[in-house]
C-alpha cells in the first residue's frame, strides 16, 4: 500500500533528537519522510547538523500528507519566526490530518489557540501558561497525550511521543505497541521477543 509522506518540520535550532524514533519507525512502516522548512534553504539543528528541506512550508498541503511533525527549537520561544508552522498545524487539524508536536512546538500551538479545547501536555504546565493561552484546564500531566488527531509531548519523552504517533496511525497496536515502548523506553529485553514474533 502506498502511503502519503509524513512531513517533519525543520528549522534552525530544531531539536534533532526528539523525533528520531518516530521518523525511523514510520519509514520502516512505509511512510516516506519529507522535511519541510521555512524555505528550501538549509537549516542547522541544535546538534549542528545541516538539513536541506525537501520543500518549503508554503508548498505543503494537508491533503498530500499523513502527518505533520513539529519538533522543539529555541526559535519557538524567541519570537514569531515559527508561527507559520503553527498556522499550518491549524490547517492540518482543520482538514482532519494528524499533527504531532513535542517540546517547544507545544508552546507554538498554544499561542495559536490549538490547545485551548484539546487535552495536551508539554514540559510543565507553567511553561505553556507563560504563553497566555486559554487551555490550562486541559493540561494533562503525562508523558504524551493524544486528543483526536493531535499528539503532544514534553522534551524528555521522545519514545512516548513516537508511541502515540504509532498508535494514531496504526503502525503498531496492542501488545506489539506495548512491547515496542518497553523495549525502547525501558530497555526490556523480553519485549524484543514479542516484536520478533510479530515481524514473522
Amino acid at each position: 500500500m502506498t502511503r502519503k509522506p509524513a512531513h517533519l518540520a525543520v528549522y534552525d535550532t530544531f531539536a534533532d533528537w526528539e523525533t528520531g524514533h518516530t521518523t525511523a519507525h514510520l519509514a520502516r512502516a512505509g511512510y516516506p519522510i519529507r522535511t519541510v522548512g521555512p524555505t528550501r534553504e538549509p537549516v542547522t539543528t541544535l546538534g549542528g547538523l545541516r538539513v536541506q528541506p525537501d520543500l518549503a512550508l508554503d508548498a505543503l498541503r494537508p491533503e498530500d500528507s499523513s502527518l505533520l511533525i513539529l519538533t522543539g527549537a529555541d526559535l519557538w520561544d524567541s519570537g514569531d519566526d515559527l508561527a507559520p508552522f503553527a498556522r499550518t498545524a491549524r490547517a492540518f487539524l482543520d482538514a482532519g490530518v494528524p499533527v504531532a508536536a513535542i517540546c517547544g512546538a507545544t508552546a507554538g500551538l498554544a499561542r495559536e489557540g490549538l490547545l485551548d479545547d484539546r487535552d495536551h501536555t508539554s514540559a510543565v504546565s507553567f511553561y505553556l501558561a507563560a504563553t497566555g493561552y486559554g487551555g490550562g484546564e486541559r493540561y494533562v500531566d503525562a508523558d504524551a497525550v493524544t486528543d483526536g488527531n493531535l499528539v503532544t509531548a514534553g522534551p524528555t519523552e521522545p519514545v512516548a511521543f513516537a508511541r502515540e504517533v504509532f498508535r494514531l496511525l496504526g503502525v503498531y497496536e496492542g501488545e506489539v505497541l506495548d512491547a515496542w515502548y518497553r523495549l525502547f523506553h525501558d530497555s526490556d529485553a523480553a519485549a524484543y521477543a514479542v516484536l520478533e514474533k510479530a515481524a514473522q
